[in-house]
């Protein structure tokens, strides 16, 4: 019977807050979380600018509106997300079913992995959009900071997609593949007799049946 799985004890425990709070994963997915809010944030409040008596914003990357909409749009969803995968990390070790597990586990890679994408289009969209711009009325530094925190924001899940692997392997190598009868095991000549066999135990190809019916029988002199 399996005591662990995916990393966690599955008899649960006292959650540790502070041991949460020092594990590698924790660190690098709080870090996606405020590096997502200072991408959102720094384009929501200074991203969008207007031109001297003209009431129209244009976005600070070459006017280029799809690429503000784009950095907000994926430093929101990275936002809710890390949110998401911090609860879910503190409560993983109270969950008793491994099937369970493997399911946070499999979207925790899958989201992390495609985050990692979207994070490097981001930064390489936003960096090009960056070097056409000539607009005397952007703020740089802002500017900057959002193509600056969309590559850091790139490492970070690329790490988070890192650990979510490793974890994913572990979890394989603890609870394996399942029960396998032997009777359905057809590489086998002759299945064991009873499912508690020793291994490489098989059963002999000479059964009361092959014997003989009946019972005892003389010698014949």
């Amino acid at each position: 019977m399996e005591t662990s799985a995916y990393g966690a004890s599955l008899a649960g425990g006292a959650f540790d807050f502070w041991g949460f709070l020092k594990r590698p994963q924790t660190i690098v997915r709080l870090l996606s979380w405020l590096f997502s809010i200072v991408v959102f944030a720094t384009i929501l409040s200074e991203g969008y600018m207007n031109e001297e008596h003209v009431d129209v914003t244009k976005c600070m990357f070459n006017q280029h509106v799809s690429a503000c909409s784009y950095g907000i749009g994926i430093g929101i969803l990275a936002f809710l997300a890390c949110v998401v995968f911090i609860v879910l990390d503190a409560y993983f070790p109270q969950i008793s079913n491994a099937n369970d597990r493997k399911y946070i586990v499999f979207g925790d890679l899958g989201f992390s992995g495609v985050w990692t994408f979207l994070w490097f289009v981001c930064f390489c969209f936003l960096a090009n959009q960056w070097s056409h711009t000539t607009q005397t009325a952007v703020i740089a530094d802002a500017a900057r900071a959002v193509v600056t925190f969309s590559f850091f924001s790139t490492a970070t899940w690329a790490m988070l997609t890192v650990f979510a692997f490793r974890r994913y392997r572990q979890g394989m190598d603890e609870v394996g593949l399942g029960y396998n009868d032997p009777a359905g095991d057809h590489t086998s000549p002759y299945p064991s007799a009873y499912a508690g066999a020793p291994e490489g135990y098989q059963q002999s190809p000479f059964t009361a049946s092959s014997a003989g019916q009946g019972g005892y029988q003389p010698p014949a002199y």
